[in-house]
C-alpha cells in the first residue's frame, strides 16, 4: 500500500494525527486540547487539513485514501478492528455514555473527517484488542452469568499503547521478558500485567473509569458510594456519569486542576489539596504495581509510558519510592535525566529493570492499517 492515509488518536485531553505513505511516516501532529483552544476556533480536522496543504504534504483532501481511528468503546463488537460504516457508527452511539470522554469527541471527529475527507475509507482500530487474552478470573466481574453474557465484563483499554511498548522492548532486548508491568500514565491512566507477551490483567474495566484516580475520572470507588451519592445529591444516571467522569480524580481531590504540572507547582506553594491529589495518584499506581507483581509471581520489567509516565521524573520518583522490598530500586540521577526519551532508570542493584518508553500508538495503528489493507488485497486476488 503506497497511498497516503491518516492516523487519528482523539484522547481525553489531546488530538494526535499522523500522515503516512505506505509504512513511512511523513508527518505527525500532537495538539493538546487547551492549546487548540488558544490557537484556533475551527475544528481540529479542518486545522489539520489546512496545515497539510500549506506544508505541501498533500495537494488536497482527495489524496487521503483512508483514515484510521483509535477506538475506546466497550462491547464485543469493538474488540475487533473494523471498517467504519453506518452500522459501526450506530453501535458507537449506543455505548457513548459508557466512555463519554472518548466516544463523544470521537463521534465529532469522525463527522468532521467525513466532511473534510469525504472520499476516504474509515477504519476503527480497537484499544481493547490486546486485552482479548484476559483470563476469565480477571475478565469477569462477580455478577450473574446472564449479566456477564450481556456484556458486563472487563474489556480494558490502552492496548494499542501496550502493544507498541512491547514491540520496542523486544527490539531493545531481543525478546520480551516473561513478567512485565506497563504503566500508561496520562490524563487517562491504566496499569497492565503482561505474562509471556499477553495481557493477563489490566486496571481499566468495562469502561475507562475503573482503576487509579485519573485526571477527572474517579477510578476505583465503592459501588455503595455511588448509590449513596445518587440518593444524597439527587443525581440521576446521566448526572452521576458526568460527575464520575468530569468532576472527580485529581481534579476533584485538588479542587483546582487535573494537570499534573500545575498540581506540582501548587504543592510547592504549600497547597495541601494538591499534595493529596498527587499522593493519591502515585499511591494508586504503586498499589497496582504491587498487586500485579503478586499476579505475575515476580517481575522482570516495569515500564512507564504516556504523557506523565514519559515526561514526569517527579511522579515516577513518587511512585517508585519505598519499593525495594519488591526488587524495584530507582536510580534517581538516571530518572531525572530521562524525560521525553527512551531509557532505563533502574539502579545497578535493582533486580527489576525499570524503563521509560515513549509509546507510539500512531505507529502501531499504522501497522494494523497495512495488515488490513494487505488482507483486503489477498481477498480480491
Amino acid at each position: 500500500m503506497d497511498k497516503k492515509y491518516l492516523i487519528v488518536n482523539t484522547g481525553s485531553a489531546s488530538h494526535k494525527y499522523a500522515l503516512y505513505k505506505g509504512s513511512v511516516e511523513l508527518a505527525n501532529f500532537n495538539f493538546e486540547k487547551r492549546e487548540l483552544d488558544l490557537i484556533t476556533d475551527i475544528a481540529p480536522v479542518e486545522f489539520l487539513l489546512k496545515t497539510l496543504i500549506s506544508k505541501k504534504l498533500i495537494i488536497d483532501a482527495e489524496e487521503i485514501a483512508l483514515v484510521c481511528f483509535r477506538i475506546v468503546a466497550p462491547g464485543e463488537y469493538f474488540i475487533e478492528n473494523n471498517i467504519i460504516g453506518d452500522e459501526y457508527l450506530s453501535n458507537l452511539k449506543k455505548v457513548e455514555k459508557e466512555a463519554p470522554l472518548h466516544i463523544a469527541p470521537l463521534l465529532d471527529e469522525i463527522c468532521a473527517v467525513q466532511k473534510f475527507f469525504p472520499l476516504a475509507r474509515l477504519l476503527g482500530v480497537s484499544d481493547s484488542f490486546f486485552h482479548k487474552s484476559l483470563p476469565d478470573v480477571t475478565r469477569r466481574y462477580a455478577v450473574p452469568e446472564a449479566d456477564y453474557l450481556s456484556g458486563v465484563k472487563r474489556y480494558g483499554y490502552h492496548g494499542i499503547s501496550v502493544a507498541s511498548v512491547l514491540r520496542k522492548v523486544e527490539s531493545w532486548l531481543g525478546s520480551i521478558p516473561d513478567k512485565i508491568v506497563v504503566c500508561h500514565l496520562g490524563s487517562g491512566s491504566s496499569i497492565t500485567a503482561v505474562k509471556g507477551g499477553e495481557s493477563i490483567d489490566t486496571s481499566m474495566g468495562l469502561t475507562p473509569l475503573e482503576g487509579v484516580p485519573m485526571g477527572s475520572r474517579v477510578g476505583n470507588i465503592d459501588p455503595g458510594a455511588l448509590i449513596y451519592l445518587g440518593e444524597k445529591k439527587g443525581l440521576g444516571y446521566k448526572d452521576l456519569e458526568k460527575y464520575l467522569n468530569e468532576e472527580c480524580g485529581v481534579l476533584g481531590l485538588s479542587g483546582k486542576t487535573k494537570d499534573m504540572r500545575d498540581l506540582i507547582e501548587l504543592e510547592r506553594g504549600g497547597d495541601k489539596n494538591a499534595k493529596l491529589a498527587l499522593n493519591s495518584y502515585s499511591y494508586g499506581v504503586k498499589k497496582y504495581i504491587g498487586a500485579y507483581i503478586a499476579s505475575l509471581n515476580g517481575l522482570d520489567l516495569l515500564v512507564f509510558t504516556a504523557a506523565i509516565g514519559e515526561r514526569s521524573s517527579i511522579m515516577r520518583g513518587r511512585i517508585l519510592s519505598n519499593l525495594s522490598g519488591l526488587g524495584i530500586i530507582l536510580d534517581r540521577e538516571k530518572n531525572d535525566a530521562t524525560t521525553s526519551r527512551d531509557g532505563f532508570i533502574h539502579s545497578e542493584k535493582s533486580p527489576v529493570k525499570i524503563a521509560v518508553i515513549n509509546t507510539n500508538e500512531m505507529g502501531e495503528m499504522a501497522k494494523e492499517v497495512l495488515q488490513i489493507e494487505g488482507r483486503e488485497l489477498l481477498r480480491k486476488s
